[in-house]
């Protein structure tokens, strides 16, 4: 009988890489925490992670590397308490090194021949599940886009009637009945500028878009904030110069950045405290997906972030934040963000919301030219 090939046979000149070497090729944070909470070995992934080199974050415990209430430590915690392999979906990691979370998948489970040790992966929730989740922030935009529509046509006119009716009565009428017919006047309009901005939803024709210099619009949002700005806040820019240009309509983009930044400076002066908002981009590669609702292959490398650090997003409120009516400022008609998710989708983009150790992050992956062109001269930066 013949003896089984060994893989020496076969590959007489190779040899297996190193543990290290394999787990540097995974794409994920690998990290291996001792039992005093020494972190004792990362990956490549995990410096990308935390955003630092291996040599640095050896030097850390993992109490130092994440906050006393993160997942991170509660899921080695369990492992240490109860053995086995714990997983825990859907949760926020982060580091304040960094001052921001990302939402992750992460399993921890324990060496079996030295269990004082963890062994954590942490899997970046797929590029997938954001653009389901963003393909549902647009199906609630759309539900009103019709209601939109009915009500413009439903109630704009009847509107235009009382008002004008109002003012008719309004020079027979005493000094005291005149206020109520001016407040008649004050509340149909004010209805009327609440459908004018509902039909912004049933505007389903597509923006004219040329190449847009995504730091020319950032400039224009961050000059008109500024001059309305009445509470102390600086905005900072923090920008890879070397970006693309994507292909994208400027005014939309602009409304885009000028609704979120605004919500920033509101969450800031909620704290009554000075603030800072941060504006960033970045180039990210990421990987190419399918979705159900189209037979291309997406890629959505262009980052912008609005960080700032204002009073953050309630826990419950969060999920919903993209969906038409819900908002978390007294008098706020909660449209604002619901827009932001419609016009980040029509150019084909995802928008997602996440908490900080202190404050909001709003990023916003876009796609870039396919056959970049020459951007205008009115379009470079200074």
């Amino acid at each position: 009988m013949m003896s089984p090939p060994s893989l020496a046979d076969d590959r007489d000149s190779a040899s297996l890489p190193s543990e290290a070497a394999i787990l540097d090729a995974l794409p994920d944070a690998v990290l291996v925490v001792d039992a005093d909470d020494r972190i004792r070995f990362v990956n490549s992934g995990a410096e990308d992670f935390f955003q630092a080199s291996s040599t640095t974050l050896v030097r850390y415990r993992l109490t130092d590397l994440v906050h006393s209430s993160s997942p991170l430590r509660e899921a080695v915690t369990q492992v240490r308490a109860a053995g086995g392999v714990v997983t825990k979906y859907a949760v926020n990691v982060g580091t304040p090194r960094t001052g921001g979370e990302r939402p992750v998948d992460l399993q921890a489970t324990s060496v079996s021949d030295n269990p004082s040790f963890v062994v954590v992966m942490l899997l970046a929730r797929s590029m997938a599940h954001k653009i389901d989740r963003q393909l549902t922030h647009r199906g609630a935009a759309r539900s009103v886009s019709g209601m939109a529509s009915m009500l413009a046509h439903e109630i704009k006119n009847p509107l235009a009637g009382i008002r004008g009716a109002a003012q008719l009565l309004e020079p027979a009428l005493g000094s005291d009945d005149r206020a109520l017919t001016r407040l008649i006047c004050s509340e149909t309009d004010r209805i009327r500028d609440l459908v004018d901005q509902m039909e912004v939803f049933s505007d389903e024709r597509p923006p004219e878009r040329k190449p847009v210099n995504i730091h020319v619009v950032l400039a224009h949002v961050k000059s008109l904030v500024e001059a309305g700005l009445s509470h102390p806040v600086t905005i900072r820019e923090e920008y890879d110069p070397s970006l693309p240009p994507l292909l994208g309509n400027r005014d939309q983009l602009i409304q885009i950045f000028v609704n979120l930044v605004k919500n920033a400076v509101e969450a800031i002066e909620a704290t009554g405290q000075a603030g800072e908002i941060t504006l960033s981009t970045a180039f990210r590669p990421g990987m190419k997906l399918s979705v159900s609702s189209s037979s291309d292959r997406i890629s959505l490398p262009l980052e912008v972030c609005v960080h700032d650090t204002g009073s953050g997003i309630p826990e419950d409120v969060r999920p919903h934040i993209f969906d038409p009516f819900v908002t978390t400022k007294s008098g706020g008609r909660g449209l604002g963000l619901a827009l932001v998710a419609k016009i980040v989708q029509d150019h084909g983009g995802v928008v997602e919301s996440f908490p900080r150790d202190r404050g909001t992050t709003f990023r916003i992956l876009l796609p870039v030219l396919r056959n970049p062109i020459e951007i205008p001269e009115t379009e470079a930066v200074s």
